[in-house]
């Protein structure tokens, strides 16, 4: 299970910091053994540290990893498609809420500089409680020419997102 969980972390930051190397160095600012080490499970993170991991991660796409390692423990033969899997959860999930017209779905501004040099959009789907804090959301890094093809085109973001979002995310964000 412990790999399951790294695999997802891994590729959550591959998405958006585009490598490992610039993560560890740049944002939890440690060595690459320690890296290592804490990825083979010999070496644990300081709550600081393991709090900028989770920041990877909404609190609902946490809870929907947990859900998918959970999964993997009791179906070992689901451990090679964990993060495909969850990747796809997301987008099935983030369907639903605009299916039900409970989600709200925008285009939000680079977090990182490699999302800018890359080439990327973050589409967000949230669900608003009006509670402070509450909110649960799930995040998608896709390529920028998906922005044009929106923009340029008579079918609405609502519209796109259910046609195309699980293709287009689960095709272009594979390593």
């Amino acid at each position: 299970m412990h790999r399951v969980y790294i695999d997802i972390i891994i590729s959550a930051i591959i998405e958006q910091y585009g490598t490992e190397a610039y993560f560890y160095k740049e944002q939890l600012q440690i060595e690459e053994e320690y890296w290592e080490a804490w990825k083979r499970g010999q070496r644990t993170f300081s709550s600081e540290l393991m709090q900028k991991v989770k920041n990877l991660f909404s609190d609902y796409e946490w809870m929907l990893m947990n859900k998918v390692l959970r999964q993997t423990a009791l179906f070992p033969e689901k451990r090679n498609l964990a993060v495909s899997e969850y990747k796809r959860l997301k987008t099935k999930i983030a369907q639903k809420w605009l299916q039900a017209k409970i989600g709200e779905v925008e285009m939000t501004p680079f977090q990182t500089e490699v999302q800018k040099e890359r080439g990327f959009i973050n589409l967000k789907v949230s669900i608003h409680y009006d509670e402070w804090g509450f909110d649960d959301s799930v995040s998608f890094r896709l390529p920028a020419n998906i922005q044009q093809q929106i923009e340029g085109s008579p079918i609405g973001l609502l519209e796109w997102v259910n046609e195309n979002l699980e293709e287009t995310y689960t095709k272009d964000q594979e390593n």
